[in-house]
């Protein structure tokens, strides 16, 4: 099941639809390996040619998709940018690149001992433990990652807008980098789980985690200044059948939970901007008040089967089963929603928020 009901585009919209690139902005949520499912949406639309990305926003894993690939069309083949960087994050060999550890790493472990008492024992133990404490010197092999697979002087002088959040330890608000302040640094404070990391600091100020205030951060494509469709890319389901009982299943959920909630405000904000604008209470354009068109391919049905500990499995056949399941999953919107773009929103959001 999907939260956005997708909305079927009108026959008189199909034909009218120009044909050519269509200016797009991109929301990208993080989700650890997962992100590697966006690697395969990208792929794919790359691969189309229709979509002309003007905007990228992106949290986590997201910004590092998203920033892959700002730095690989400034080179002329971001298809190969995004492969260069998930080879590198396969080759580094998950060391806490997303958070894992090498002595509880859940993609090395027998999935029969995964649910045992025991192993939950270790798990609540390992986060017991401050990373100030296991890991002292602050090694993090996702910096190597990132400047094996990324040219951050390409990223800066950009014309593509890219905007990456993370979230200020001390101010307890998000924090919003755009494309002339992107840095390594920049893309490791967006991912940093404080129970695995040590914050980084940026300018005197500790973060942490983006997805904790905003995944991804939608407000920063609603100016004037970007293209009028968005097209966000989940990685955590947002609906889930049945009541989780065990207690990993417990943990997975609520992980689910607490890095959508962010995300949910925004759209539910976006919904009652919309419908304000719809019943002239609110004058399109008017000041943060512009109705952008909502377009979504969504984590829910292509990564409902996969549990929370798997976002931190890097190995390769792993990673490209992710790519493949983004690449069908893209081939589906690419069909029955790019006809939307540059009309109508193809997802309804009143449906949910309304």
């Amino acid at each position: 099941m999907a939260i956005f009901k997708r909305k079927a585009a009108e026959p008189a919209d199909i034909v009218a639809v120009p044909s050519g690139r269509r200016p797009l902005s991109l929301a990208l949520q993080g989700g650890g390996s997962h992100g590697a499912f966006q690697w395969g949406v990208l792929d794919r639309l790359l691969e189309d040619d229709r979509a002309d990305v003007r905007a990228v926003s992106g949290v986590s894993a997201g910004a590092m998709n998203g920033t892959a690939l700002v730095s690989g069309l400034a080179a002329g083949d971001a298809r190969a940018a995004l492969d260069k960087l998930w080879r590198e994050v396969n080759q580094s060999g998950g060391r806490n690149v997303f958070g894992d550890s090498a002595l509880w790493n859940p993609a090395q472990a027998p999935d029969w001992i995964k649910d045992t008492p025991l192993w939950r024992a270790g798990e609540s133990l390992a986060l017991s433990m401050s990373p100030y404490e296991f890991n002292p010197l602050n090694h993090n092999p996702l910096k190597r990652v990132l400047k094996a697979a990324v040219d951050f002087g390409a990223v800066q002088a950009s014309d593509i807008k890219l905007f990456v959040a993370a979230t200020a330890v001390r101010q307890a608000r998000a924090r919003v980098f755009e494309t002339g302040e992107i840095t390594a640094d920049v893309l490791m404070a967006s991912a940093c789980l404080p129970h695995l990391f040590q914050a980084v600091e940026i300018d005197g100020e500790p973060y942490w985690d983006g997805g904790y205030l905003t995944n991804p951060p939608l407000w920063p494509l609603t100016g004037d200044d970007t293209p009028d469709d968005v097209l966000l890319v989940t990685l955590n389901p947002m609906v889930r059948e049945e009541t989780p009982r065990a207690a990993g299943d417990i943990v997975d959920r609520l992980n689910e939970i607490v890095f959508n909630a962010p995300l949910i405000a925004e759209l539910r904000a976006i919904a009652m901007a919309a419908e304000m604008i719809a019943e002239g209470q609110l004058k399109h354009g008017a000041g943060a008040y512009r109705q952008v068109r909502l377009h979504a391919i969504e984590a829910d049905g292509w990564l409902s089967d996969l549990s929370l500990r798997s976002k931190f499995n890097t190995e390769w056949s792993f990673l490209n089963d992710l790519k493949s399941r983004g690449r069908a999953a893209a081939d589906d919107w690419l069909t029955t929603c790019l006809p939307s773009v540059g009309r109508q929103s193809s997802v309804d959001l009143q449906a949910r928020f309304g």
